[in-house]
């Protein structure tokens, strides 16, 4: 796998003006060439879920199965996060799932593919994607999962170990609100203010599967999961 990591052009480049939907988003994004890591990956592996969703959720990468399958969250750590979306009262209907980064990142040993975690330069590349879906998206509630989607619309010195389950005000507590604060209301290019929702912070899934104690960790994500759930307007 060839690695070069200094520098990319970014996604900006790639996003059609006239992109006013997620499924003309998700269409351009297969022709992203932002940075390096779409050499080696099978396939961009964009968002899911209705432009009505009532959460959205942030991982930080597609992984080996989602790679293969071109959909977020279909890995072990998705099957984990189903249940626990269930377990936490969430409707799963309403739900937007979607990541950081948009490739996925590994290092080849033998046959297998070993996930990377993305470096700053593949977040700050792929971050135009995840403000163009934002733009498209009315959530009441946004939910990022580990430290990479946290940093991503957070900034660099967020840490989940210190906020993890607490509600803060989105778009107002992002690295750059103003990319959040105003959405399209026609293709003729009108804007309005977003509406405010708030931002909860938790770990990944995959932290579950890899932590000696998963019992304690996967109790932990659900009750984070129902701070979320409890904060949806009735």
């Amino acid at each position: 796998m060839t690695d070069k990591t200094d520098t990319a052009p970014g996604a900006q480049q790639f996003i059609p003006p006239q992109a006013d939907t997620l499924d003309a988003l998700r269409a351009a994004a297969g022709g992203c060439r932002g940075c390096e890591l779409h050499r080696d990956a099978t396939q961009t592996v964009f968002g899911r879920g209705g432009a009505d969703a009532r959460v959205v959720l942030v991982g930080e990468q597609p992984g080996d199965m989602e790679d293969q399958k071109g959909l977020p969250f279909v890995g072990p750590a998705g099957r984990l996060l189903r249940r626990a979306v269930d377990d936490a009262g969430l409707d799963p209907t309403g739900l937007y799932l979607t990541n950081a980064v948009k490739h996925f990142r590994f290092e080849l040993r033998g046959k297998r593919r070993i996930h990377q975690t993305p470096d700053r330069v593949h977040v700050t590349a792929c971050r135009p994607w995840l403000v163009a879906e934002f733009a498209r998206l009315r959530p009441e509630v946004v939910v990022v999962l580990g430290a990479t989607a946290a940093k991503a619309l957070l900034g660099p010195s967020f840490r989940v170990t210190r906020q993890r389950g607490a509600l803060m005000p989105w778009p107002a507590s992002a690295e750059r609100p103003e990319d959040f604060a105003r959405v399209p209301v026609d293709s003729a290019g009108g804007a309005a203010a977003a509406l405010p929702a708030r931002l909860l912070a938790t770990i990944h899934p995959s932290a579950v599967l890899r932590a000696d104690d998963q019992d304690t960790a996967y109790a932990g994500l659900v009750a984070d999961l129902k701070v979320a759930a409890a904060a949806l307007r009735t």
